[in-house]
């Protein structure tokens, strides 16, 4: 008695022979597809993330967390400085152009961009929250993650670690 991979039957031999060759060109063709959208893809990280997985500079990401009080410096070019925290780490962001009417200190934000050879976070997009209850989804998560969550307006476990939300 021999064991033998081919089906019996010559139909189901046919469609094993048809899979088999498609496999292959399938195969490929999701990997150029993931190939060529490696540029487009905007990874999400808090600034302890970002130091963690070291992310080259030049790469798209998105970076959130909550906007460090006392850190928003605006130059007279249009060019803006803050800083961005989590619980662990923090970076510094620098956006040329127009912020969000809604962009405050102590609230959450998720900027557009990427590192620089110096590792500071050049945005080309800053996104802020809607209202006072809004969060994004990923910062939200991430500090959730943490262990820092003032979910429905409670304060912040330590209010210093971000400064005091502006009113």
């Amino acid at each position: 008695m021999s064991f033998s991979f081919w089906p019996k039957s010559r139909t189901a031999r046919r469609r094993l022979m048809v899979v088999l060759a498609a496999a292959p060109v399938l195969a490929l063709a999701v990997g150029l597809s993931l190939y060529g959208l490696r540029d487009s893809i905007s990874l999400f990280y808090t600034p302890a993330q970002a130091q963690e997985a070291n992310v080259p500079a030049g790469r798209a990401v998105q970076l959130g967390g909550l906007v460090t009080a006392g850190s928003v410096v605006k130059h007279p070019d249009g060019r803006v400085e803050f800083t961005v925290a989590d619980q662990m780490a923090s970076a510094k962001v620098v956006y040329q152009g127009d912020l969000p009417d809604l962009f405050r200190e102590g609230q959450g934000i998720v900027a557009t961009g990427s590192f620089d050879e110096q590792g500071v976070f050049v945005a080309k997009q800053v996104l802020a929250k809607h209202d006072e209850r809004y969060m994004p989804r990923e910062v939200a998560k991430a500090i959730k993650e943490q262990g820092e969550w003032r979910g429905d307006g409670a304060p912040p476990a330590d209010p210093k670690a971000y400064g005091k939300p502006s009113e």
